[in-house]
């Protein structure tokens, strides 16, 4: 082992044991990269590929422009379960918040009018929101759906789980969903909602939505931070 890998297995220990330790637990953030720097008596190349691998292994995170933080529990999340975002966060003890970053009435792409089943270039709805777990945002998602279903849903209060609104205002529950799941790299929209570097790998969710009578009624591209995320199923 060369000298700088082992000065990087150094700090991954010390800095692995203090966060065991709950030595930053009361604000969840690390020091500064050049405070880290002068602590462990290394360069900032060294001590960054040293996070770097803490990063890896799902221990801290990095926001751009604010710095590295431990990474709270994952979420727990069994895509057989129909339990929506805020209910499954407080299920699990966790604090869920949804902010809306646009909706509005768009020409849909070839991809999302195929998985929407409707004919090239039809005019979709596009609802783009950006989901938290304790105050930190970790996912970034763009529900597309079929406005034949959901007219005039574009003015409601989006913050709210689409699932309640589907039903309390056009009687419409899910169905059958298909799921399709792929790591990936964020893309720009995602990363710069998210506040990570453009490119920081994330898990790709595909869902696609069926009502009760078998419809295609929405399609949702979640991109999650790979740090946030459990899948956890239990197939009866």
């Amino acid at each position: 082992m060369s000298e700088s890998q082992t000065t990087v297995a150094i700090i991954c220990h010390a800095l692995s044991e203090k966060i065991a330790d709950g030595f930053y637990s009361a604000a969840g953030r690390l020091p500064s990269e050049r405070t880290l720097s002068e602590q462990f008596s290394t360069t900032r190349i060294t001590l960054r590929e040293s996070l770097g691998q803490l990063e890896a292994q799902g221990l801290i995170y990095r926001e751009v422009r604010r710095g590295w933080f431990i990474s709270p529990p994952r979420i727990l999340y069994n895509p057989l379960q129909r339990s929506h975002f805020h209910a499954m966060a407080r299920e699990q003890g966790r604090l869920a918040r949804t902010d809306l970053i646009d909706a509005c009435q768009i020409r849909g792409s070839d991809n999302v009018c195929h998985k929407l089943n409707l004919p090239a270039q039809s005019e979709v709805y596009r609802i783009r929101r950006l989901r938290y777990i304790d105050a930190r945002a970790v996912l970034y998602v763009e529900h597309y759906l079929n406005p034949q279903f959901f007219p005039d849903i574009i003015n409601d209060d989006l913050t709210q789980s689409l699932t309640d609104l589907y039903f309390s205002r056009y009687g419409i529950k899910y169905g059958r969903v298909r799921f399709d799941m792929v790591p990936t790299r964020l893309p720009e929209a995602a990363s710069s909602a998210l506040k990570v570097a453009a490119g920081s790998p994330a898990l790709f969710i595909t869902r696609i939505n069926r009502d009760l009578d078998d419809r295609i009624i929405d399609c949702d591209l979640e991109y999650w931070r790979y740090d946030a995320l459990h899948i956890d199923v239990d197939v009866g």
